[in-house]
């Protein structure tokens, strides 16, 4: 008998997750220099200052084994989200918590049901506990559609994942349709609503899905300080649920898996509210200029809430994009073969994005920019 034949055959038939590739690499491939990254949707101004120096301080410490607990930053983030103690785990960035939800609730022949395209982990965590994966496409206003979810759900749904707002479209779901779809999901079926995004909302009627935690036992929503507070190469985010889920949750958790470094920084990072406040004004405004500049191109997007914009620009541009330093993210695999996701970056970024995208449609029409 193989090696292959001893694998559990769902996980010999999963697709793994391909991240892109580290620029030094590509432009070593390429042959080029000077490129910008605008594909991983990592904060362009660099982690919060508060969160290196912490973590410059603690680098000393690192003999140690971390708080295991995360004590300190648990009663810090309790206060701000107005939960207790107890509502939290954290994880190595929010990808973990959903390792461990799926790890807590899933198993072969459950069913969980998402919206597709979304967050390429979710088929990957289900498949690799055996359950099923149902994918229910995505409105053609690319929004959740959430009336479709909830007609998926059979006896055998375990969890119910929403991305709001949702990661590769940047579109979300108001607080209206939100508390339609939660009044009508059955009591038995765990809701995660992954928020990864929820600092760069920008509409007035954002559900409060922390607030359902209160009141809706079995919700659990994720957030990660991989976005808005620049952390996304050391992995710590966190889920907030009730009590009795999280004790489960913690049950699966292997223990000191939040390192002491993303302790202290995560810590820091919640008091830098300049870095904060920089963050979303920044982003805000490149989404206004880029939505602006590649309507006056004549390429369609989507409205977006986090920092990142879905553009469908035709099936060659990223390729051709990579070729002079622009790296955005191609949508090949997640059934969008004729679009790309920007990240927003700096202002001149955003603008030699723009300005390279510019150069590459006027080829396309043998004309000049």
């Amino acid at each position: 008998m193989s090696l292959a034949d001893r694998v559990k055959p769902y996980i010999r038939s999963l697709a793994p997750y391909v991240p892109g590739k580290p620029i030094e690499e590509l432009e070593r491939e390429l042959g080029i220099t000077g490129s910008i990254k605008l594909a991983s949707n990592e904060n362009p101004l660099g982690p919060s200052p508060r969160a290196v120096e912490a973590m410059r301080r603690a680098a000393a410490e690192i003999h140690r084994y971390p708080d295991g607990a995360s004590f300190v930053l648990r009663a810090a983030l309790s206060k701000r989200l107005g939960v207790t103690g107890d509502q939290l785990v954290f994880g190595a960035g929010a990808d973990e918590i959903l390792e461990l939800i799926a790890k807590t609730l899933m198993g072969e022949g459950d069913e969980v049901v998402y919206a597709w395209p979304s967050f390429a982990m979710y088929p990957i965590v289900v498949q690799g506990m055996g359950a099923q994966g149902v994918a229910v496409p995505l409105t053609r206003d690319l929004v959740h559609d959430l009336d479709a979810m909830l007609a998926a759900i059979t006896k055998r749904t375990r969890v119910v994942m929403v991305c709001n707002p949702n990661n590769p479209t940047g579109t979300s779901v108001g607080r209206e349709a939100f508390d339609r779809f939660v009044k009508a999901l059955p009591a038995d079926v765990v809701l995660a609503v992954d928020e990864a995004y929820y600092e760069f909302v920008r509409r007035p009627d954002f559900p409060d899905a922390v607030a359902l935690t209160r009141s809706r036992p079995g919700t659990v929503v994720l957030r990660t300080f991989s976005k808005i507070y620049g952390l996304a190469g050391i992995r710590i985010g966190y889920g907030i649920c009730d009590r009795e889920l999280a004790s489960y949750l913690e049950r699966a958790r292997h223990p000191f898996n939040v390192n002491r470094l993303a302790e202290v920084a995560a810590l820091a990072a919640l008091d830098d509210e300049e870095h904060f406040r920089r963050t979303r004004e920044v982003n805000a405004t490149g989404a206004r200029y880029l939505e602006a500049e590649l309507a006056r191109l004549g390429i369609e997007t989507w409205p977006t809430d986090a920092n990142f914009l879905l553009a469908k620009t035709g099936a060659d541009v990223y390729e051709a994009l990579l070729r002079v330093g622009v790296i955005v993210r191609p949508m090949k695999g997640f059934g969008l073969a004729d679009h790309v996701r920007i990240s927003i970056g700096l202002p001149e970024e955003n603008e030699r994005f723009v300005k390279a995208l510019e150069e590459l449609l006027a080829r396309r029409r043998g004309g000049k920019p």
